[in-house]
């Protein structure tokens, strides 16, 4: 990811979510508007905590930390306030075996500790830290405050917004709804399935590396350093793109409670997107640098849909 990328994210989520909003709409009537304000306040409590304590430990992860549990919150707090209808209960359970998931997916590679400031950090975040662009330190704070802190919790926060703008819908659960439902259960199974396929391969491969083997006498394909098995054959990404489809199946809740095919919500998943798009990329540039055989595997498989499998 590059500092003209991330320029353009902040510049794309200022202008086109009070578009979406004033020109699309549906405008949030004054008891939704009492619900963002609550989930707001959440948000910039967490955007704040965030910056101080990354700044102080030297650790950017506290995001990444806060990023399965804070949908789980807001989407609980909409559908409480929303009265419990039907369909804000399934998308909270749904968003609820998400945050699940990826929590654990994120504990087991060590990032939550009894001294909550502490716990590995996501590697990208040093290899970025490292980068001319972000010296000297002062840069990288502002990076921190506006970009990992600030917009990271805005965009937590938009990709709940479907929940948002159904409260006080009285449309039954229907058809477009159970469709919404079986996709996103779908792609929260094949995220599932994506992680474990890594997780099993790279936990077999630095268990040989600590034993005192090196990378390049590993046996095929760990001697290649990245993972080429499972759904890592037909996609570099399989768990990107999954994440994807997940908040895009939830922005078709919206659909099903009849705002309309396209509204304001759908800035989230669009947002989402784009900063998969830069995530992506960037971690591409750290594997490659790594890696001699990676350059291949990038021309022969796509970035996220599954498409022709690596040989």
């Amino acid at each position: 990811m590059n500092v003209k990328l991330i320029g353009s994210l902040l510049a794309v989520s200022l202008i086109a979510c009070p578009a979406l909003y004033f020109f699309v709409g549906p405008a949030l009537d004054p008891y939704q508007l009492e619900t963002l304000k609550i989930i707001g306040t959440i948000a910039a409590c967490s955007a704040l905590f965030c910056f101080v304590v990354g700044e102080l430990t030297g650790n950017n992860s506290q995001m990444d930390k806060v990023w399965s549990l804070l949908p789980i919150a807001y989407t609980w707090i909409i559908a409480a306030r929303g009265g419990m209808p039907a369909r804000l209960i399934v998308m909270a359970c749904l968003a609820t075996l998400w945050g699940a998931r990826l929590t654990f997916n994120f504990a087991r590679k060590g990032a939550y500790r009894l001294k909550f400031w502490e716990g590995e950090e996501d590697y990208r975040w040093a290899v970025l830290r490292a980068k001319k662009e972000f010296q000297p330190h002062w840069k990288w704070m502002f990076f921190n405050l506006f970009f990992i802190s600030i917009y990271q919790n805005a965009l937590v926060l938009m990709i709940t917004l479907p929940a948002l703008v159904l409260t006080g819908v009285d449309v039954p659960f229907g058809w477009v709804d159970a469709v919404a439902a079986a996709l996103m259960l779908g792609f929260i199974v094949y995220e599932t399935v994506a992680d474990e396929q890594q997780w099993a391969f790279q936990s077999a491969k630095w268990r040989m590396i600590r034993a005192g083997q090196p990378l390049a006498e590993l046996p095929d394909p760990y001697c290649k350093g990245f993972n080429t098995r499972g759904l890592w054959r037909v996609s570099r990404h399989p768990n990107y793109f999954a994440e994807q489809g997940i908040w895009c199946a939830f922005y078709l809740f919206s659909v099903g409670g009849g705002i309309g095919l396209v509204n304001w919500s759908m800035i989230g998943a669009l947002l989402l997107i784009v900063l998969f798009l830069g995530s992506s990329a960037f971690a591409e540039e750290i594997s490659a640098g790594k890696y001699p055989e990676y350059s291949r595997y990038c021309a022969q498989v796509s970035r996220f849909f599954p498409g022709k499998s690596y040989c």
